[in-house]
């Protein structure tokens, strides 16, 4: 891991020298996953004083349908996606309530309800296709804490810059150059791989692999909410990241590992954001190491030949011990007009051990693109178009290969049908159109390629409806 970081590092820290001026940025705050549209509601303050503190509230609520047709399918497995015609959906409504308890320490509170139905119960991808959808989603409303954190923020000499109202962001003056940081409960994703153009699946793209890196298993609960510590360095146009994070008590599972020194995601990002020709760009380096229980594929495989144990879950007979699971990436997006711009980002994990709380993916690549509709007189419509490649260690393939089954995926059904390993690829486009103020309806097209790495199964297109309303 140690070559590939010190090439990926000098790629980024060369492309950011390519024509670039500093200016200030906004913290990660637990608004970075919202990529927010909303304009003021006449006779709707969404920010003002309650006991003398400075105050705001936002809301959001999002409800996405999908659906399939039957695909082509050799056979399918215990973790198959189903070959027959399926319908998915979710719906989600979040309040974000902040304070501001001194002058640069805020706290922040996002009580959320979800409730929905996965494809074949959030089995048989590895790019599955709603970011909303979690291992803990059900067809009966869930009402739970997303969030409830305090951020600090210590401004030293540089130039001002006021971040608005939004939320999880009562408006404040910052310095570019600063320290910040976050504790209590949010998301890894809050602070860390923040993007322009593919973050949120509400109001973007929808697909796993564009909210964040594929491969990139950081910690987080089956909700994908987490409770840590992460630091923030603010250095003009530079930022330097670092966090860590509870991992949870069982793989993919809900509950979280308090035993901090033993148990936890680690995770070191370095950032910088530059102008080319007066457009506003970024390279990002991360960088996740993990520490829990964990089954290795090895000692799986192993266990699936000695013990005849194809179609089954043997990774849970040799969660044993402790180990580390390591990545690497790297990500760039570029404005490259004031209403188009593009992204890409790849990333690499060591593959030797079993997920821990994201998905089947040991290494990724996406490129995309969004727009604006100001070119056609619609301002406020969007539309992104995306593709990416998924893929598995030689240690997962093998294991699965073998007739192993993991969390998500495993095809096995029989003698002489496992994997038939290809890359699974995905392709993405959308278009969201505004209806009314702070209200749109999008609709999403993505075509799958060897779901689930399988060659044996598929092409699956899937169409989905979404609307989405906010203040």
């Amino acid at each position: 891991m140690t070559r590939k970081f010190y090439l990926l590092l000098l790629l980024s820290i060369l492309c950011t020298f390519l024509g670039a001026s500093a200016f200030a940025q906004r913290a990660g705050s637990g608004a970075d996953q919202i990529a927010t549209f909303a304009s003021s509601i006449r006779d709707l303050p969404t920010e003002g004083e309650l006991f003398d503190l400075p105050v705001n509230l936002h809301g959001q609520t999002t409800y996405i349908n999908q659906r399939y047709n039957n695909f082509t399918s050799s056979y399918s497995g215990m973790n198959s996606m189903s070959a027959e015609r399926a319908m998915s959906y979710t719906w989600s409504g979040t309040l974000f309530f902040g304070a501001r308890l001194a002058p640069n320490t805020d706290v922040y509170f996002n009580p959320e309800v979800i409730s929905g139905v996965a494809f074949s119960g959030l089995t048989g991808l590895g790019g599955f296709t709603n970011g909303e959808g979690s291992k803990a989603v059900g067809a009966q409303a869930k009402f739970y804490s997303a969030r409830a954190f305090v951020r600090h923020t210590i401004n030293q000499e540089g130039n001002k810059e006021v971040l608005e109202n939004e939320a999880n962001q009562i408006t404040q003056t910052v310095s570019s150059n600063r320290v910040v940081v976050t504790a209590g409960q949010f998301s890894t994703l809050d602070i860390f791989d923040d993007s322009r153009y593919a973050k949120d699946p509400r109001v973007q793209f929808m697909n796993w692999g564009n909210m964040t890196y594929l491969a990139y298993d950081y910690s987080a609960d089956a909700r994908g909410y987490s409770t840590g510590l992460a630091g923030e360095w603010y250095v003009n146009n530079w930022v330097l990241r670092a966090s860590r994070m509870l991992a949870p008590k069982n793989p993919n599972g809900r509950d979280l590992n308090w035993q901090v020194f033993n148990a936890y995601g680690d995770q070191m990002e370095i950032e910088r954001q530059h102008y080319i020709a007066d457009l506003p760009g970024k390279v990002s380096v991360l960088a996740y190491r993990n520490r829990m229980i964990l089954a290795r594929f090895s000692d799986a495989t192993n266990y699936v030949i000695a013990n005849n144990a194809q179609g089954t879950q043997a990774i849970n007979n040799v969660r044993n011990n402790y180990q580390y699971k390591t990545g690497i990436g790297i990500h760039g997006e570029q404005a490259l007009s004031n209403d188009l711009g593009i992204y890409g980002r790849a990333f690499t994990s060591d593959g030797h051990t079993e997920t821990m709380a994201f998905t089947e993916a040991d290494n990724s690549i996406s490129v995309g693109m969004g727009m604006n509709g100001t070119s056609w007189t619609r301002p406020h419509d969007s539309i992104g178009v995306s593709v990416m490649q998924n893929g598995l260690s030689s240690y997962r393939k093998n294991y699965l290969q073998a007739g192993g089954v993991s969390y998500f995926i495993g095809d096995y059904a029989g003698p002489g049908q496992s994997l038939s390993y290809r890359p699974e690829r995905i392709g993405e486009v959308y278009y969201n159109a505004m209806l009314v103020k702070n209200i749109l309806a999008g609709l999403n097209f993505q075509h799958i390629n060897n779901p689930a790495y399988n060659a044996a199964r598929g092409p699956v297109n899937i169409v989905s409806f979404r609307i989405h309303a906010e203040f």
